[in-house]
C-alpha cells in the first residue's frame, strides 16, 4: 500500500459527498418549493458529478461509486485490493452527506431516495442498468484515453448522469450508484425495492468490464497506463 493511498480514499469521501450533497439537495431544495421541471434536476446532478470529478480525478481518479470501482478492479484497471478501499470511503463519504442534508434541510422527499415508479420496478431495472452501461463505458473510454487536451473527456460521465437523470429519473431515480442510493435510504428509513440498486447496477458495471478490456494497466497508480491524450 502506497503512502498517497490515504490521500486517495480521503478524496473518493469528498468527492463522493459532494456528489451526494448537491444531487440529493437539489431534490430535497426542489420538493420543499412544491416541485421543479426535471431538466432542473438534470442539471443538478450533471453539476453532481462534474464538480468532483474535475476536483479530484487527478488525486484519486473520482471514481465516486462503487460500481464504478467494482468495474475498474475487475477489470484490472486499478489494483483490486484498493476496491474495498474505494468503495468503503465512498459509502462513508454519501453517508455523511445524506446526514448533513437532513440536518439542514429536513427529510423532504425522502432525501431523494432512489425508488421505483409504482408497478414499474422491471422498466426501473432495464434503465438502471442500461445507464449504469454507457457511465461505465465513459469511465472506461476516459481511463484508457487520458483525459484529452482541456480536459475534455471528463464531462462524459457526467453528461450520462444528466442525461440518465432526464430520461429515467422519473421511472427510477436514476441511481447508478449504489452509495448514492443507500444513504439516502438508511437517513430516512426508505428501503423499497433497495436490493434493485445494490444489485443490478452493480452488475451491469461487471458486464462491460467483462467485455471492454484495458489498452495497458499500471497497478502502482490510480490507473490505467494511459495513451497520450488528443
Amino acid at each position: 500500500m502506497s503512502r498517497v493511498a490515504p490521500v486517495r480514499w480521503a478524496a473518493e469521501a469528498i468527492g463522493t459527498a459532494l456528489l451526494v450533497g448537491i444531487g440529493t439537495g437539489a431534490i430535497v431544495v426542489a420538493a420543499r418549493a412544491g416541485g421543479v421541471p426535471q431538466p432542473w434536476i438534470a442539471l443538478a446532478w450533471f453539476a453532481a458529478v462534474a464538480v468532483p470529478v474535475f476536483a479530484f480525478v487527478r488525486i484519486s481518479g473520482a471514481h465516486l461509486n462503487p460500481a464504478v470501482t467494482l468495474a475498474l478492479a475487475a477489470s484490472r484497471r486499478i489494483d483490486p485490493r484498493e476496491a474495498p478501499w474505494y468503495i468503503g470511503a465512498q459509502v462513508v463519504g454519501a453517508l455523511a452527506a445524506s446526514g448533513l442534508v437532513l440536518a439542514l434541510l429536513g427529510n423532504a422527499a425522502d432525501l431523494g431516495a432512489t425508488v421505483p415508479a409504482p408497478g414499474q420496478a422491471a422498466l426501473a431495472m432495464v434503465g438502471e442498468a442500461t445507464f449504469t452501461a454507457l457511465l461505465i463505458a465513459s469511465v472506461f473510454w476516459l481511463a484508457d484515453r487520458g483525459e484529452g487536451r482541456g480536459r475534455h473527456r471528463l464531462w462524459g460521465p457526467p453528461l450520462v448522469v444528466g442525461i440518465s437523470t432526464e430520461v429515467i429519473g422519473p421511472l427510477s431515480g436514476s441511481s447508478l450508484n449504489p452509495a448514492r442510493s443507500l444513504a439516502p435510504a438508511i437517513w430516512s428509513g426508505v428501503y423499497t425495492d433497495l436490493f434493485l440498486y445494490l444489485l443490478v447496477v452493480p452488475l451491469a458495471a461487471l458486464a462491460v468490464a467483462a467485455v471492454w478490456r484495458p489498452v495497458s494497466v499500471d497497478r502502482l497508480d490510480r490507473g490505467p497506463g494511459r495513451r497520450e491524450p488528443s
